[in-house]
């Protein structure tokens, strides 16, 4: 289907409204029956999916019906798929798993980011000729439709006017006088179901039962719920059909090279010094560290400027690489910043793993590791960029954010904060580590339900008991008398407390897990919890 422009024409009694829209506009306007039965259908599935369950086997099905809206959308919009598109629905549904999977809500928030990007970048797929599109084009049309769709709000009801005055007498107005039904038939429902239920008590205690759980909140909120997901689903496609993203990248490359040239040679020298220091000292040990220096205090206050300076650094080098003229001479130049680049990212990771040999795992040091792993391989790209201007850097930086990404939120980061810092306590020393024994048990009665199996394991293993895990009501002074016999507070230590608050924290994040919002790593913690009632 074409998407030129066309322009429609109404007649008013005082003047003439001229619209221009795509032939998509038009075409969802005049089947707005089939697309607001869809908008409808999802808005009803993202209540059904996600009310109350924010990581439950619901949302893998949830993205799945997202990815049917999409393809049954494109198809009625006469569009197809791409083949890139495998790469977001795979990546989608990747993400969905994971989140089901894991109790780590840092890791559930950035899922559901991700699965939101990620289908705003296949509809852009589907939609444009987005080959030759960089970085900044690229972020620039996601900013546009986030923001652009919220000025279709007006959309669903002016589609909805338009259809009424000019299809309802045609063959298709059957799927707009069901659509009134469902409308008409949801409040009916609600007053006769009312009535009823003061009429008869036995109805009456039935429909109580059914409705325990359900307050005039909760009501109130899932029709928030499913009047902003019709709304946001339509809009967003009623915002895709009108193509007003241009797809053409325009050449930014205008600055003379002579003002980037100075300031990246200056930097690359400074960074070539950095760089023979980092060679000779952190990783050959040929060095003496300054005077009142731990190993330990080096490695500390480094890795976080140098995660900085690096990701300063790509900036300089796209910044080099996309306004400025072509020169082989600032190529060069970049080409050497890069390469120092990668000198700094493996001194901030090693320091990073020297840090953590002494004050062991949290999941910022891990978010780090990750974030060093991801900068190399963008650098990779970068320099293969330099090279060849073809390449597809914005892709491939995609790609390996994603994939990246993708294995982060499956690791269970907690779960081997856990294992790691637990292998270097006083009863079982590793010999990785070379600071003091590890002992910060509160932070461990922090940890979410992927840690489960690990901390489970050591809470028994250490004779303490699970018992805090189904007495709901045992105060910590019980605990430490029924389990370990201290009925002096005194004795009162932070092994003790992790003993007693990690299973109980489990159990108030574990509760009621149903088939609807089963959850992999919350329903492991349970049935492990558990097993402490029966002694195992």
């Amino acid at each position: 289907m074409s998407d030129e422009k066309i322009v429609l024409v109404e007649a008013t009694p005082v003047t003439q409204t001229v619209e221009t829209l795509t032939l998509y506009d038009t075409h969802m306007k005049e089947n707005f029956h089939i697309f607001g039965a869809a908008s409808i259908l999802y808005g009803l599935l993202y209540v059904i999916c996600m009310f109350k369950n924010d990581a439950g086997i619901s949302y893998p099905i949830f993205v799945a019906g997202t990815i049917g809206y999409i393809v049954f959308c494109l198809r009625k919009l006469e569009m197809k798929l791409k083949k890139e598109s495998r790469f977001y629905i795979i990546s989608m549904m990747l993400l969905a798993i994971s989140t089901f999977c894991t109790d780590d809500s840092r890791i559930i928030f950035c899922n559901k980011t991700g699965v939101f990007l990620l289908t705003i970048c296949m509809l852009l797929g589907v939609m444009y000729d987005t080959k030759a599109w960089n970085l900044g084009k690229y972020l620039g049309a996601i900013g546009k439709v986030c923001v652009m769709a919220i000025g279709q709000i007006g959309r669903p009801f002016s589609d909805a006017v338009w259809y009424c005055k000019n299809k309802l007498d045609k063959k298709n107005s059957k799927y707009l006088y069901l659509l009134l039904g469902f409308g008409i038939t949801i409040p009916l429902f609600v007053v006769v179901f009312m009535l009823l239920s003061s009429a008869d008590a036995v109805f009456r205690n039935m429909a109580e039962r059914i409705l325990s759980n359900v307050s005039g909140g909760d009501i109130y909120l899932m029709t928030l719920m499913f009047l902003f997901m019709v709304l946001a689903s339509y809009c967003m496609i009623a915002y895709m059909c009108k193509k007003e993203i241009k797809e053409e990248v325009i050449d930014s490359r205008k600055w003379e090279p002579l003002i980037g040239i100075p300031v990246a040679s200056v930097l690359s020298l400074l960074y070539l010094v950095f760089s023979g220091i980092q060679i000779l000292y952190l990783f050959m040990g040929n060095m003496q560290l300054p005077e009142g220096y731990t190993y330990a205090e080096y490695a500390r206050e480094g890795f976080f400027q140098l995660l900085a300076v690096s990701i300063l650094n790509l900036a300089i080098v796209l910044i080099g690489l996309y306004f400025f003229k072509p020169s082989k001479v600032l190529k060069a130049v970049l080409a050497v910043m890069s390469l120092c680049t990668f000198i700094m990212i493996s001194s901030s990771a090693m320091r990073m793993i020297i840090y953590i040999q002494y004050y062991y795992l949290t999941f910022l040091r891990i978010l780090v590791l990750w974030s060093l792993v991801v900068l190399f391989l963008i650098f990779a790209g970068v320099i293969i960029y330099i090279v060849r201007e073809d390449f597809p850097l914005f892709r491939y930086s995609l790609v390996v954010f994603t994939c990246l990404y993708v294995c982060l939120s499956f690791s269970h980061p907690d779960y081997w904060i856990a294992k790691v810092n637990l292998a270097s306590t006083e009863s079982s020393r590793s010999e990785f580590f070379k600071g003091e024994a590890y002992n910060d048990y509160r932070f461990l009665s922090d940890l979410n339900a992927d840690a489960a199996p690990v901390m489970l394991d050591w809470i028994k293993d250490e004779g303490y008991s699970l018992d805090s895990y189904y007495l709901e009501d045992m105060g910590f002074d019980e605990y430490l008398g029924e389990v370990k016999g201290m009925e002096d507070k005194n004795e009162l230590d932070e092994k003790a407390w992790c003993a007693y608050r990690y299973p109980q924290r489990l159990r108030e994040n574990c509760k009621e897990i149903g088939l609807w919002n089963f959850n992999v790593s919350r329903f492991l913690a349970d049935y492990l919890g558990g097993l402490g009632q029966y002694g195992s």
